[in-house]
């Protein structure tokens, strides 16, 4: 039972840093959406395409699968029990709140940093709704699977899967690198090592299960992914084409109401 819980443990920790190393290091070469989130393919080679489509996709879709799985699979849940008595009764402690903090952390510094000056792929408006969708996102899936497989938490609580903490972490992380990795690596390192101490503290805390942390990162990585690539859709949504320069106003002169037209061609 030792031997599988640290082995999943490290695969855990082996997962983070492989999110971390990747995602940092194509950060420097990748360029995402301007300032006008403009559409525009950037053209990359296979090889590079082979290994984005590895971070975005396959590695937080595995995380995810990886909680669902456990659902029923008695060896993975053994991990999640073995993992509860780790934390919480081999080794009692006084219980953390900054978690609930933390998990916003990424996020705030992307505002930050973009209030202050520090330019980032998107301007502030952009990145607001970026992070509102991506926030949408998480929290519609979240929410509706918690209520629908209704899992105890370790404290006995209820709704457990999957760690909302861990997936606004994780898409805070995310939306940290994806808008000032190209400055610094330092922006990606900083956000994931905050999103990994996040889902730590939630099974310190004794508030989630292994798999329901594993699982919120993967959703919140998605969840990021998603809004960057539905944002420029959304935003048509709501932007008003002006049509033409015609305008209608209504006029008053020396008691009389009436109305002007105007038009430029």
């Amino acid at each position: 039972m030792m031997t599988s819980f640290r082995m999943s443990m490290r695969t855990f920790c082996l997962a983070v840093s492989a999110m971390l190393c990747y995602g940092t290091a194509f950060a420097q070469r990748q360029t995402i959406v301007t300032q006008e989130i403009d559409t525009t393919e950037v053209r990359t080679s296979k090889q590079d395409k082979r290994m984005h489509n590895l971070f975005i996709v396959i590695l937080p879709s595995a995380a995810v699968a990886y909680g669902f799985v456990s659902l029923g699979s008695h060896a993975l849940s053994d991990v999640d029990r073995k993992a509860k008595y780790e934390f919480s009764q081999e080794h009692p402690h006084s219980k953390a709140t900054f978690d609930d903090y933390l998990q916003f952390a990424p996020g705030a510094a992307v505002f930050a940093l973009s209030a202050s000056g520090v330019k980032g792929k998107n301007n502030i408006v952009d990145q607001g709704g970026v992070y509102i969708l991506s926030n949408l996102f998480l929290n519609v899936f979240c929410q509706g699977v918690k209520n629908i497989t209704s899992v105890t938490r370790p404290d006995g609580s209820s709704n457990s899967f999957p760690s909302g903490h861990a997936a606004e972490a994780f898409a805070s992380a995310e939306f940290l690198r994806r808008e000032y990795g190209d400055r610094s690596i330092a922006y990606g390192i900083t956000g994931y090592t905050s999103a990994a101490v996040v889902g730590y503290f939630r099974m310190y805390n004794n508030k989630h299960w292994l798999s329901d942390v594993v699982a919120g990162a993967g959703v919140g990585i998605l969840s990021t992914e998603a809004a960057y690539l539905l944002y420029p859709k959304v935003r048509k949504l709501f932007t008003k084409k002006q049509k033409s320069n015609a305008m209608a106003f209504p006029t008053y002169n020396h008691g009389s109401y009436g109305l002007a037209f105007r038009a430029v061609f």
